[in-house]
């Protein structure tokens, strides 16, 4: 049970420590941190402060969704339940994917754990999960599946389900953003439109099993009845605000990373547009990407051989 009724206060200073979600984050960003100090200092390389910053943040957004308050209430308040799931599918994985995470280790890694490393990369089930039809379907699924009853009610009484249950949203969030805003040496590119569909087709998966939430006229998990608080919003009020938040939520995240992409996309019109008029010597930004991302094929392609 949460320490008292959800204030302001307790909004921001609740706080659950939890040791093993806690040690895992401060490994991948040590482990991050000290990869980008290797690949600058001693590969010669670049690495830009900006991918750094994003998956560290990323990280943190893992923190307060599973720490913070959000995860305190969880477990009493359906509305801070949604939040979490939130934070957890939609806004930690695209600033983990803008991190470059495998970039980065392909550049850090020698010898046989570069090797690893690109096979894995390179292999049937990478290719498979990263397939874009299979990742936005796979978001989908968990979406949906995951807040149905029995689904709900199991996380609800078991913490192994409940933490296996965020890994699942960190894992179908993360495969579902690759190919939407990464930039890693994956199998597969898209082309803007398929970027912007596949946004949309997640955007209606999320509204739709947020406004089911919004239709009930009673309380569909039982855990939350059961916990019999004295405080806060009625149960089915609760229900409503989270369904709410998951429409919203959903909304504003997709939305963001639209306009990022159009921003992005824009610029390199703008790149292009400028070596029209002053010729081949200004590159646009599109063609440095591919060729960076070409480059980094060869690189795995030399390091599976």
């Amino acid at each position: 049970m949460p320490p008292g009724p959800l204030t302001l206060h307790s909004a921001i200073a609740a706080w659950q420590f939890a040791p093993l979600v806690s040690a895992g984050l401060a490994v991948a960003a040590a482990g991050y941190w000290l990869a980008a100090r290797w690949v600058r200092h001693e590969g010669g390389r670049r690495w830009p402060a900006s991918r750094t910053a994003a998956f560290l943040a990323g990280l943190s957004v893992i923190a307060v969704a599973t720490q913070g308050s959000a995860g305190v209430y969880d477990g009493v308040l359906f509305s801070a339940h949604m939040v979490q799931h939130v934070l957890l599918i939609m806004v930690a994985p695209p600033l983990l994917v803008w991190g470059r995470p495998v970039t980065l280790v392909l550049r850090a890694a020698r010898g046989r754990a570069r090797r690893a490393v690109a096979l894995a990369v390179r292999s049937r089930i990478a290719s498979a999960l990263t397939w874009p039809p299979a990742a936005t379907g796979l978001y989908c699924a968990v979406v949906a599946l995951t807040h149905t009853p029995p689904v709900m009610d199991l996380v609800l009484r078991n913490g192994a389900a409940h933490d296996a249950e965020h890994a699942l949203y960190l894992l179908a969030g993360y495969l579902f953003f690759l190919p939407v805003v990464g930039s890693e040496p994956i199998r597969w590119r898209l082309s803007i439109a398929g970027r912007y569909l596949m946004l949309v087709v997640a955007m209606m998966a999320d509204s739709f099993t947020g406004a089911v939430f919004t239709f009930q006229s009673r309380e569909i998990f039982a855990p939350y009845a059961r916990a019999a608080r004295a405080w806060g919003p009625g149960l089915v009020t609760d229900l409503h605000l989270g369904g709410y938040v998951m429409i919203a939520g959903g909304d504003i995240a997709m939305t963001a990373v639209a306009l990022a992409l159009a921003v992005r996309f824009y610029r390199d019109g703008l790149a292009s547009a400028r070596r029209d008029l002053t010729g081949p010597a200004a590159a646009p930004a599109e063609e440095a990407r591919l060729a960076a991302y070409n480059a980094a094929l060869r690189e795995l392609d030399s390091a599976g051989n």
